[in-house]
């Protein structure tokens, strides 16, 4: 069934501030003090917010997919809000650590970007990356050097700080260009074991339609590579998600735009540069605009999802194995709704199980927290939260990461208990099996 073309080109032409709705409905500032036939838990599982957003010194208005660190503390990105000027059309944005204690959790903002200092990068909204070093890297969206976004490193100080709330040192080290790359947006960097950064940027390289870089570091300071750009074509356009690394050093991910069909593409990427797309989508039931990651299995598959298209309409979460030289494409999950569902990468358990969330749908309208449980190749849906948009917040557009004990987190990018938003300055939430 083909869609009007009106909703097709309002679609494709998504970006950062599409996306991030906040910005639209605004903010102040304040200082910081489905359907029913699908298979719900059969324990269910507890829910509870551990942190609501404020737009102060905490910002607001988290996108990113959190990072866990052994310790069991979580560090993340806020696209707004901070103790700096950060009214329009300032942004700003910090980057926090949520530490557990033995009452609940302690919320540290580490760094507040600042637009108005002239070279500050703003708005982050990718994932973070660790060192085991304790090192944070990230992306800005906007601002740096040149105003097409940045990469930046976060460290604590070298001695030792007169307060655990003192901030740590931000050092960019690359500022987009767009010959090179333009607004990395929530593509997620990648960190591999050599100390490697790999992204992609939504718009800029040397075709406009966005790219696929890496950064290495070289005698204290970094080396910029252009890995490839996407011309829009049958390779692909717009990267929306970062990639994911092989044994061999191969890249992978997905374009939301371009391919055969002009409904996006999944890739890989060989280190010398040399692009393959694995599978064109059709814009019928496979689904269509993937703007979510890939992820492999421990078998080599890739698993992804799309926000769009499907027999469920709310998506498609689908694998893609290696046969023959090529890939094949199948079905795991239609998902329910009406679009708008999955933006990040779904994420494994031990047992092999996908968990992911949807930006919208669910019961209330606002979201839902999701587990595809395999079993002899048949997958089955369990709801695990559905959002409401009160004080459990709304629309969480990341993905999710797992502890250990398997406790899940996440953020939403709205809702919750902040005032300061109209609609909500977002939570962290936790959900314990």
């Amino acid at each position: 069934m083909s869609r009007p073309r009106q909703l097709r080109n309002g679609i494709r032409g998504l970006d950062f501030w599409m996306t991030l709705l906040a910005f639209l409905l605004g903010a102040l500032m304040i200082v910081l003090a489905v359907q029913p036939s699908h298979a719900q838990t059969s324990e269910a599982p507890t829910f509870q917010v551990i942190h609501n957003f404020t737009a102060g010194g905490d910002g607001a208005h988290p996108y990113s997919t959190l990072t866990l660190d052994p310790a069991g503390a979580l560090y993340g990105t806020t696209t707004w809000g901070g103790p700096n000027n950060c009214s329009p059309p300032y942004e700003c944005g910090t980057i926090f650590k949520l530490s557990p204690r033995s009452s609940g959790w302690v919320l540290q903002t580490l760094y507040t970007f600042d637009p108005g200092s002239g070279q500050d990068g703003y708005s982050p909204a990718g994932q973070l990356a660790r060192h085991s070093s304790g090192i944070l890297y990230g992306t800005t969206s906007s601002g740096g050097a040149k105003g097409d976004g940045s990469v930046f490193a976060l460290k604590p100080s070298p001695t030792r700080p007169v307060s655990v709330l003192a901030p740590w040192k931000e050092t960019r080290i690359h500022d987009f260009n767009f010959a090179d790359g333009e607004l990395p947006n929530t593509g997620d960097l990648l960190l591999d074991s050599e100390g490697n950064l790999y992204g992609t940027t939504q718009f800029g390289g040397l075709y406009g339609a966005g790219a696929v870089y890496r950064l290495a570091p070289s005698g204290g300071g970094w080396i910029y590579a252009l890995l490839y750009s996407f011309t829009q074509g049958n390779d692909g356009g717009n990267p929306h998600a970062g990639v994911t690394l092989d044994a061999q050093g191969n890249l992978y991910g997905t374009a939301y735009d371009g391919g055969y069909y002009g409904e996006g593409t999944v890739y890989k990427l060989t280190p010398s540069g040399s692009e393959t797309v694995l599978y064109n989508f059709t814009g019928k039931d496979d689904g269509y605009l993937p703007y979510a990651g890939v992820t492999f299995d421990s078998a080599g598959n890739l698993y992804g999802a799309t926000p769009f298209g499907g027999s469920g309409g709310g998506g498609v979460v689908f694998e893609l194995s290696p046969v023959g030289g090529g890939w094949s494409y199948t079905e795991i999950y239609p998902l329910p709704g009406s679009g708008w569902g999955v933006y990040e990468k779904l994420t494994f358990d031990a047992n092999g199980s996908l968990y992911g969330t949807m930006a919208q749908g669910g019961q209330y309208g606002y979201g839902t927290v999701f587990k595809l449980t395999n079993s002899n190749g048949s997958w089955s849906y369990t709801s695990l939260h559905d959002f409401s948009n009160g004080a459990d917040g709304a629309y969480p557009y990341a993905g999710v990461v797992l502890d250990s004990n398997g406790n899940l987190y996440g953020t939403t990018s709205y809702g919750g208990t902040g005032s300061s938003c109209n609609g909500g300055c977002g939570v962290v939430w936790e959900i314990t099996p």
